[in-house]
This record gives C-alpha cells, sequence and structure tokens, in this order.
C-alpha cells in the first residue's frame, strides 16, 4: 500500500466521534455518565411524521431508488415552510435541493466552488466540520473572529485589510454555534454588502433557526442576499429527527444546480419514508415550535443553574440549543471538561474544538431531561 492520500493528513477525526467512545467505555464500565455535551436532540418526533414514515415503509413499492432532488412533494413542503417561516419565496423545482443533513451541504458546496489554492472565511469559534472540509479539498481556512456584544457581528473592519483575492466562500451561522448569539438583520445586511464588495459567496448555515429564537431570520429575505447567497437548513434540531439526516440547500438555481452536479455523483437518493416524515414535520406549524421551546426554555433555566454552580458566565440572550459558558479567569476549560467527567460523570464539551477563541469556554447542552440536569447539579453539591 502506497501510503494515504496527503488530504487527511491535517484532518483529525470528528471531536465526538471520538470522545462518545470514550463516554459509551465509561458506561460499558458502569459509570453513570450524564451526556450533556452533544447536541443530538432527545425529544421525539410528532406522531404525525412517524406515521408517515410507517405508512410509507409497509408500501411494497416504496424501497426503489429515488431521485436525486427528492420527491416533488418534499421540495413544495420545503418551499413554503421558507415562505411561512422567513417570507422567502422560492421556486421548488428550481431553487431547493434536498439534502441527507445539511452537514452534507457544507461538502456539496465547497466541492461545488472551492478549488486547491482557494480560501474560505470561517468564524472563530466556529463548527469544526467548515474547516475540515475546506482542508480536505487542498483551500486554506480564513478565520474571523466575532463582537459578540453586537449579535456575532464579524470583525469586517479587519477582514478588509487583508488580501480577499483568493476568497472563495464565507461561513456565517445564526444562531450561531457554538455560542449561540443570533445574529440581527443589520448584521446580515453588512454581510451582504461585504461580499458584493468582494465577490465572495456568503454561505448561511442555518439549522438552529427556530431554538429558543423568537425571530427566526433567513439570509434569503434580505435584499441582495440571493444574488450573494446559499442557505442551508436541517430538519434535525427543528423537528427532532437527527438520524433521519434530512436537511435542505436554498438559493440561486444555477448555485443549486452546482451542488446537484456533486450530489448526483455521491449518493442515490433518499428513502422515500424519509422523505414522507420529512414533508409532515415541514408541515407542523408554528405551534410544533412554540412547544419544544417551553421545553428547551425550562431546561435552560436549569442549565444556567448548573453554570452559576461551576462559577461560568454565560449570556441569558443567547439562542440555539446549548449555553456557551466562560470559565472564570486563571481557570482550564479543558481541566474543567475533565474533573467533571472523571470526578462527577458529568459529560460538557469544551470550547476549543470549535477553534482558538473557544480556548476559555465550555459548551452544555440542552438535550437532556429535566430530572438529569437536576442529577447533574445534585453531583455538583458539597456532599457529593
Amino acid at each position: 500500500m502506497k501510503g494515504f492520500a496527503t488530504r487527511i493528513e491535517g484532518v483529525e477525526e470528528y471531536y465526538f466521534s471520538a470522545k462518545l467512545r470514550e463516554v459509551n467505555r465509561l458506561l460499558a464500565e458502569g459509570k453513570p455518565v450524564l451526556n450533556l455535551g452533544i447536541g443530538s436532540p432527545d425529544l421525539s418526533p410528532d406522531r404525525s411524521v412517524i406515521e408517515a414514515l410507517k405508512s410509507t415503509a409497509e408500501n411494497e413499492q416504496a424501497h426503489g431508488y429515488q431521485g436525486y432532488q427528492g420527491i416533488p412533494e418534499l421540495r413544495t413542503a420545503m418551499s413554503q415552510y421558507y415562505a411561512s417561516e422567513f417570507g422567502v419565496q422560492l421556486d421548488p423545482n428550481r431553487e431547493i435541493l434536498p439534502l441527507m443533513g445539511s452537514k452534507e451541504g457544507i461538502f456539496q458546496v465547497s466541492m461545488a466552488f472551492l478549488n486547491p489554492g482557494d480560501q474560505a472565511l470561517i468564524p472563530n469559534p466556529g463548527y469544526p466540520t467548515y474547516t475540515a472540509v475546506t482542508q480536505l479539498l487542498g483551500a486554506s481556512p480564513i478565520y474571523y473572529s466575532l463582537d459578540l456584544s453586537r449579535q456575532g457581528r464579524p470583525n469586517l473592519e479587519d477582514l478588509e485589510l487583508l488580501d480577499l483575492s483568493r476568497v472563495k466562500l464565507m461561513w456565517i451561522n445564526y444562531p450561531h454555534m457554538p455560542t449561540g448569539t443570533p445574529g440581527s438583520e443589520e448584521v446580515l445586511a453588512e454581510l451582504i454588502a461585504f461580499a458584493q464588495r468582494h465577490d465572495i459567496l456568503l454561505v448561511h448555515d442555518n439549522p438552529y433557526s427556530h431554538i429558543l429564537n423568537p425571530n427566526p431570520k433567513s439570509l434569503l429575505a434580505l435584499p441582495g442576499g440571493k444574488e450573494v447567497g446559499l442557505e442551508l437548513n436541517s430538519l434535525s434540531k427543528t423537528f427532532n429527527i437527527p438520524g433521519w439526516r434530512v436537511g435542505m440547500l436554498c438559493g440561486k438555481a444555477e448555485w443549486v444546480n452546482a451542488a446537484l452536479k456533486v450530489k448526483s455523483n455521491m449518493d442515490s437518493g433518499m428513502f422515500l419514508g424519509l422523505q414522507k416524515g420529512a414533508t409532515a414535520a415541514l408541515l407542523l406549524g408554528k405551534s410544533w415550535f412554540e412547544r419544544q421551546n417551553e421545553i428547551y426554555a425550562s431546561r435552560r433555566k436549569l442549565v444556567w443553574t448548573l453554570a452559576d454552580h461551576l462559577g461560568l458566565s454565560y449570556d441569558r440572550d443567547a439562542a440555539g440549543l446549548f449555553v456557551w459558558c466562560r470559565v472564570p479567569a486563571g481557570s482550564s476549560a479543558e481541566k474543567l471538561v475533565d474533573q467533571l467527567l472523571y470526578e462527577k460523570n458529568i459529560f460538557i464539551t469544551p470550547g476549543k474544538i470549535f477553534g482558538s477563541e473557544g480556548n476559555e469556554y465550555v459548551r452544555i447542552s440542552l438535550c437532556l431531561q429535566e430530572f438529569k440536569i437536576l442529577e447533574a447539579i445534585n453531583r455538583l453539591k458539597p456532599s457529593h
């Protein structure tokens, strides 16, 4: 064997892929680990979603290959979702591409637009997959920081001082993961103008749009947004079906079609039952989001209490599925993570995995039942 491809040399295994093996090992040893690290919704999908999947699976004709662009019914539901939730009109036949999770879309878009030697602007802290995919394609990540006191506004003044001639893409993400900063229309408008000045494609990764976020926003709803941007969205967090792997890419038909060229050479369509279930989910309406957010709001209050016990600071106005917490000055976030895991059997995520700007932070997930969060709090009390 003549060796591995050089493209994987600078890319590590995804943090949670490795860390969850360790957590599972501890569980197998009988350790009562409480997982407050990963953002995998533990809540159930709506019954109508399960019934749509079940009834389709029972149809003997439903198990063949499906179209690469998804069934028309699913694309229409995605179009209706964007119209009702964001006020964005999308042609379901040309401006929407169903995906096997929005994470797949990060790869498809990068494959369609980045050449070796190109550059991509990536938030720091930010979702690690942006960096990994960029490097796998032989392109270079250029990191930008966020001003959390200004709705997560990027440091555009610093970016303007750089040579941006090789920058093809800019990844943006509001509500931002991991910080939860919600962004604003003003921030998105500035980003659109920045992209126009420098001929950069904005890609808005928007999977947390409805989680504890009273004002869901789409880049495509703003003037000029569709001219410079694409948007990824996901049903994983919003509708409690992360294992189903259903997402979407939305935007200008020419750009969506470029991603389809990549996608159609990498998979053979999504199982029809998943598409039918996803269609049912997209039609649930606003009452669904309200019920989910009541649960998450209650859990978040308990996570705030947990953070208080640890002496952590956090933003109560943040959105999304996590609480981003700063450790006290002079403390080590990585040491805290290890102490909690090995001494208290509580797993939280170190902020360093999201970039250098996360070194003094930890991230705590809301994907755990209230009684288990209370158990975590009890473990931190002196008697424990």
